[in-house]
């Protein structure tokens, strides 16, 4: 028998000892598991996909690999200084990060760099920011301040769903200027989906949903090449070497893959033959490579990725924590869409558009900027924590309180008790 039941079984109460936070409250496993296993496969699906094209164009086969190794560098770096700042210090900040994505998307305008027609990049000598991915963050930390703020008007009128729609019109706007049609679709989705968790009225969601839907489609029809994706998009094949010849050969690469694959850097479609190869299409290339096993296994962690998100989200709006809710909440919806509109364009389900596949493609604003969303919602995670740690040590000392005064007022009892019975057999006596 050890020092400790010896001690506890004569009626000495043992120590209690206080385990450290860190050990009390640790990180959501599941989240980041998914998180760096995306990033771990990301990696290799990039230098697999990229070889080729990096050697032909930089005469470096690692050219790309390297510099997204840099970036999940960066990215991390980036992630561990999110994860130390407090909420509350992004909920004050909100407004001023609103000012940052609509200054950015402006001088992307001004003095951006244009690539394959679109002009969405900021040079900084060797790097491109994208602005989008910097204004869709900016985006969701200043409405799920806005919802805090204005809640009940949010969901009693229509007052509270249109203002925040003026600076939404200003983003979309510059979006498509860009153009970034696809950036422009999951903001407002996203910002769409935090107002109706928010709580707006379901009638008043459909109708903000219908008038988002017809402007979308009056924007596609008025574009010739965006009409012209839709024509391409419900049937590919009608010019496989013209229009169609993306999504023609996303879909070639898939069939090759079959169940398991061809093999880890096998693939024959990365060889000039699948435009974007390593960006746009890398999904395409692990289906090849690994196979509808492998594929399925990255959408499993995206899944799991995403319900973990919604699942914080949902736990800091039982703790009533709102700002967390909401900001939990549209990085949840952000993530979702960006996922399921690329593998979508991969598959042949959607037209093709310009989104790169979080934490797995190439690129690295989006990687950067996924990086920072996660790490702001372990930071959520680890805050709830806390406060239920603080909750539940308050109620238990406020229990041994209780008890302590119950068994002092026995005490007390016994004691009166006594002393009466002594006085009746005196007075007997």
């Amino acid at each position: 028998m050890n020092i400790l039941s010896r001690l506890t079984g004569r009626g000495i109460a043992a120590p209690q000892t206080v385990a450290p936070v860190n050990q009390v409250l640790p990180f959501d496993a599941w989240l980041l598991a998914a998180a760096l296993s995306l990033m771990l496969i990301g990696f290799v699906m990039i230098s697999s996909a990229s070889i080729e094209v990096a050697s032909v164009k930089n005469n470096n086969p690692f050219f790309y690999m390297i510099r997204h190794g840099v970036f999940i560098l960066l990215g991390l770096t980036g992630a561990v200084i999110v994860s130390r700042i407090p909420m509350a210090m992004w909920q004050r900040s909100g407004p001023w990060l609103l000012f940052l994505g609509l200054a950015l998307l402006i001088l992307v305008l001004l003095v951006g760099r244009e690539v394959n027609g679109s002009t969405r990049w900021i040079g900084f000598g060797p790097i491109n920011l994208q602005a989008s991915e910097i204004a869709k963050f900016s985006m969701v930390i200043y409405l799920a301040g806005y919802l805090v703020r204005r809640l009940s008007e949010v969901r009693s009128s229509w007052k509270g769903v249109a203002k925040p729609a003026l600076p939404l019109a200003f983003f979309v706007l510059l979006l498509i200027l860009e153009p970034d049609f696809g950036a422009a679709v999951v903001l407002m989705g996203t910002v769409m989906g935090m107002i109706f968790l928010g709580g707006m009225k379901f009638g008043q969601f459909l109708l903000v949903v219908t008038g988002c839907l017809s402007v979308i489609a009056t924007l596609a029809v008025v574009q010739p090449y965006r009409m012209q994706r839709l024509q391409t998009f419900l049937d590919p094949w009608a010019d496989p070497y013209g229009s169609g010849y993306q999504l023609a050969q996303a879909q070639i690469a898939f069939g090759r893959g079959d169940w398991f694959g061809t093999g880890l850097g096998n693939s024959v479609q990365k060889l000039f033959y699948l435009p974007e190869a390593h960006t746009d299409f890398v999904f395409s290339v692990l289906a090849e490579e690994m196979g509808g096993v492998g594929a399925l296994c990255v959408v499993a962690l995206y899944v799991v990725l995403v319900l973990r998100v919604f699942s914080i989200g949902r736990q800091a709006e039982k703790q009533e924590q709102f700002f967390m809710s909401y900001v939990a909440y549209g990085f949840g919806i952000m993530l979702a869409a960006q996922a399921l509109i690329n593998i979508g364009v991969n598959v042949g389900a959607l037209p093709t558009k310009g989104l790169t596949l979080p934490l797995l493609s190439y690129g690295g604003s989006s990687l950067l900027v996924c990086a920072a969303m996660l790490a702001m919602v372990l930071r959520i995670d680890y805050e709830l924590k806390i406060l239920r740690l603080k909750t539940d040590s308050g109620t238990g000392a406020g229990t041994e309180k209780k008890k302590n005064k119950k068994k002092a007022a026995a005490t007390d009892v016994s004691s009166e008790y006594g002393k009466s019975r002594e006085a009746m057999n005196v007075s007997g006596a």
